[in-house]
């Protein structure tokens, strides 16, 4: 058995992370858009209201921009597997600890809506799921690391998500 401190292979949860987090948002719509093609299940929102979606899916754009930009103010990494330099806590950052998945999230549940059948609803829980294990928790152990006590603090004072 090898253990978690070896050096010799990945980490658990690195493999995953190798991939970016913006594929596997085209691979879920993907999927979403295959799943209601081809199983479209019950309509929950018809047309017009369906372009409702469109707002979540803005708002989930704008969040990911504000949160790429503030790291980039603060001169450190967007990469899921890069080190990070400074730990942003302003912005986007005060309101959820991960708004760039957040904002994924959005996209998808705006993307979910504008299909307007249920389908697509299982696609959006099992990838807000998916971020969630294979990429959110992985950087917060990275945080926890690099900035202990600092982390632990911005850790209880802002959510997880929201």
């Amino acid at each position: 058995m090898r253990s978690s401190a070896s050096s010799d292979g990945p980490e658990r949860g690195e493999t995953l992370t190798r991939i970016v987090p913006l594929a596997y948002l085209v691979a879920a719509s993907a999927a979403a858009v295959a799943l209601d093609w081809l199983w479209p299940g019950a309509r929950l929102i018809a047309a017009p209201w369906n372009l409702l979606g469109i707002a979540p899916v803005a708002a989930g754009l704008a969040l990911v921009g504000a949160a790429v930009r503030s790291l980039h103010r603060h001169h450190t990494t967007v990469k899921p597997r890069g080190r990070p330099k400074a730990l942003v806590t302003t912005g986007a950052f005060a309101v959820s600890r991960n708004p760039i998945y957040l904002g994924f999230v959005l996209c998808l549940a705006g993307a979910a809506a504008l299909l307007g059948s249920l389908t697509p609803w299982g696609v959006v829980v099992a990838f807000a799921a998916f971020l969630d294990a294979a990429f959110v928790r992985f950087e917060e152990r990275r945080l926890e690391e690099a900035f202990g006590e600092a982390w632990g603090e911005y850790r209880r004072r802002v959510r997880r998500w929201v």
